[in-house]
């Protein structure tokens, strides 16, 4: 439950937003309505733009540079939607000044930037979290809270599609533009979070633009298990789907349907038992597997603003009700895996390990006590 900015106890953290485009708008929206947050100002380069933006959330002050925003203005946290180059500087400028940040996907354009970004954050003791926008929605918490809870059993695969008719990026490809929501989804509801032991990538450039526009990524993990990501800027339909097989049950999210987002499907294959038919050449696999058909069900979901909930979420965190659910540490994980992509994309395909942000993670977490906690 948010706090009101009113309340004497709790007052109203003050925020700032750099970058009026679309995303910034968006966050600035979620700000200016939120009882938790009071939107102070909000900083972009083009005057203009940040002006229109600013006439639309109250009126908040308007800076055209980093530099003018701390220096003029009394904010808590920074929130930081500009491309993924810059997020690097700014963020590290804003943690030196003693702001908590939040960044739009992706936390940084490398691992090693998004590194000393966390590092920043916890040497200042402020709060750095990442923006991973499905990670709020109520598809995205049914599910986590689903697994958590064993519903599904063990998680055997996840085979998820994220394609649409897209523009073609000139800063990324298709696996730095579209698989950050998919991976960061994935890191959010395995109870590991996102640790696959190797990543294969395969690409292609039918337009040769020079970056891939379809891409497929596999990544193994530690319990026998695959993950399968397919990204695609050039199918003429577009699709959101995430399939989760587990030993008990298979769940089912497609995003794009308002009326059923999950299915969960009480149909599986189990392995039999192949003892009494081994000597039998005739009826050797006759026990080798054996299929469970049961009912399908879609559970009721909540309905609210992801952004809503990331923005309150931010604050509880700075407030120490919890750790953030999107921190530091699970956003740099993603782009491990991004650059492990990158990498076998350049030889080939070829099985890359992910860079290890296990024990970085653990130094940086902090204590959970609510229902985000892992």
């Amino acid at each position: 439950m948010s706090i009101a900015s009113d309340s004497p106890v709790h007052p109203a953290l003050r925020v700032a937003v750099i970058g009026a485009g679309l995303q910034g708008a968006n966050l600035a929206r979620h700000f200016s309505m939120s009882t938790d947050w009071d939107l102070v100002a909000i900083c972009d380069t083009n005057r203009s733009r940040a002006e229109d933006l600013a006439r639309t959330t109250g009126k908040p002050a308007v800076a055209t540079s980093v530099n003018e925003l701390l220096a003029r203005h009394d904010v808590d946290a920074v929130a930081i939607a500009t491309p993924a180059r810059t997020h690097h500087a700014i963020a590290l400028q804003a943690i030196a000044d003693g702001k908590h940040v939040v960044v739009e996907k992706l936390l940084a354009d490398s691992t090693e930037r998004g590194r000393q970004m966390m590092v920043a954050a916890h040497e200042a003791g402020t709060i750095l979290m990442a923006d991973h926008t499905y990670c709020y929605t109520p598809a995205v918490l049914k599910i986590r809270e689903l697994i958590t809870a064993g519903t599904l059993g063990d998680i055997l695969y996840v085979d998820s599609v994220r394609i649409n008719l897209g523009s073609i990026r000139p800063e990324e490809d298709v696996f730095w533009d579209l698989a950050p929501h998919d991976l960061s989804v994935l890191d959010f509801i395995l109870p590991d979070g996102l640790q696959p032991l190797s990543v294969s990538a395969q690409g292609a450039d039918p337009l040769r633009s020079g970056k891939s526009c379809v891409g497929y990524l596999a990544l193994p993990l530690a319990n026998g298990a695959l993950a399968h990501v397919h990204v695609n800027w050039l199918s003429p339909t577009k699709i959101r789907q995430m399939v989760i097989g587990g030993s008990k049950k298979t769940l089912v999210w497609d995003d794009l349907n308002p009326q059923q987002r999950l299915s969960i499907f009480d149909r599986t294959m189990e392995s039999g038992r192949r003892e009494p038919f081994l000597r039998d050449p005739i009826r050797r696999n006759d026990g080798a597997v054996s299929y469970r058909l049961g009912d399908t069900w879609s559970p009721a979901l909540s309905e609210f603003e992801p952004l809503g909930l990331m923005v309150s979420s931010f604050a509880e965190a700075i407030r120490g009700k919890h750790e953030a659910p999107t921190e530091g540490s699970s956003a740099l994980r993603v782009l491990s895996v991004l650059e492990a992509a990158t990498d076998s994309l350049a030889l080939g395909g070829t099985k890359v390990p992910v860079g290890n942000t296990h024990a970085l993670s653990e130094k940086t977490n902090r204590t959970s006590t609510l229902e985000f906690a892992r």
